[in-house]
């Protein structure tokens, strides 16, 4: 996701002009949860400046930053102390329309140590699968098995519902992976980890190719809500938020979303896509399948095809981005030039020294 996360971390990048993390919390919200642990390593502040009382809606939050990476176990095992009670973990770049409900039902009824989310993908030789026993008990793990070869096509969907013994099972304040060691360890305790298939929506927004699907999957409606809260259709696929300004003869073609105080002029084209407030699309311009967040500008005759401009970014005259290419916040590509498949900038920017 480089350079959008060298100023903000994955957790909070926006989905359809909604940080992740606030969509992922509201789901859990749906299902009951009333306070969630951030588990945090990359940028913490961020975290703590957007939810500045600790509190998203009624929920409670609270944050444990890793002094050290500590891999997936170690960091449960981490944010999990003092807990002595069942709860839930979460991957934190995954979109899911799970049903927790049915989920902690199947857990209860098998009494189960951990329970693990499957979801079903058409080629899981870039997954690991989880072969299961009729009543759902983990058999073994298989890491990204050749095509065709492999034994199921449920993989791990990053949900797990665990009793606090599993914490017994961790070292503390040690590098663990609970998909590579934690769990593949329990296999060998009969009754103890077993697997909930859910064939629902799911998708891990890890990659560009992925961020940009998720968008489009939130304007047509795979997480079954609206694309974002005080979004208006006017009937037609296209999406616009309070202060949202389209020219009426801008070409609009849904599915798209045109966040507050956003612009689009004139003559220009916008094509499943998702501008973020204050975004401006010049006259005669085209976005195509791309995601604007906030404050970005695209000139006159520019062109954005599937890519994603950064926060405050800028793109001159007759320009084109294209190829899922990532343009970091406030770069400014030059009039006239074509970049394909780019990172701009490449790499992070150097912090300047203590003054």
């Amino acid at each position: 996701m480089r350079p959008l996360t060298y100023s903000m971390p994955k957790g909070m990048v926006p989905i359809a002009n909604q940080p992740f993390l606030e969509r992922q919390l509201t789901w859990l919200a749906r299902h009951g949860v009333d306070e969630v642990i951030l588990s945090l390593g990359y940028l913490p502040d961020a975290f703590h400046a957007h939810f500045p009382d600790d509190r998203f809606g009624t929920m409670r939050l609270r944050y444990a930053v890793e002094p050290k990476p500590l891999g997936t176990a170690g960091g449960i095992r981490f944010a999990a102390e003092g807990i002595d009670e069942r709860f839930l973990v979460c991957n934190g770049d995954v979109l899911t329309t799970l049903d927790l409900g049915a989920m902690l039902k199947f857990h209860e009824e098998r009494q189960a140590e951990a329970s693990i989310y499957l979801t079903r993908v058409e080629d899981p030789s870039a997954f690991g699968v989880v072969p299961t026993r009729a009543d759902g008990e983990v058999v073994g793990f298989v890491e990204k098995p050749p095509r065709g070869q492999a034994p199921t096509d449920w993989i791990n969907g990053g949900t797990y519902v665990l009793e606090p013994s599993v914490l017994e099972r961790i070292p503390p304040r040690m590098n663990v992976s609970i998909e590579r060691e934690t769990f593949p360890r329990m296999v060998a305790t009969r009754a103890a980890l077993y697997a909930y298939q859910y064939d629902g929506y799911w998708l891990d927004i890890g990659t560009p190719e992925k961020y940009l699907q998720a968008h489009l999957d939130v304007l047509n409606g795979e997480l079954g809500t609206p694309p974002v809260a005080g979004a208006v259709d006017r009937g037609d696929g296209v999406w616009l938020q309070p202060g949202a300004r389209p020219a009426e003869d801008a070409r609009l073609e849904g599915p798209v979303l045109i966040g507050p105080g956003a612009v689009v002029a004139a003559g220009a084209t916008v094509v499943e896509s998702v501008l973020g407030a204050g975004a401006n699309v010049g006259d005669g311009a085209r976005v195509v399948r791309s995601v604007l967040f906030p404050g970005a500008r695209v000139a006159p005759g520019a062109e954005i095809v599937d890519s994603v401009l950064g926060a405050g970014a800028s793109v001159g005259e007759g320009a084109v981005v294209a190829d899922v290419s990532i343009v970091g916040s406030a770069m400014e590509i030059a009039a006239g030039l074509h970049i394909s498949g780019g990172r701009i900038p490449a790499d992070e920017p150097k912090q300047a020294p203590p003054s």
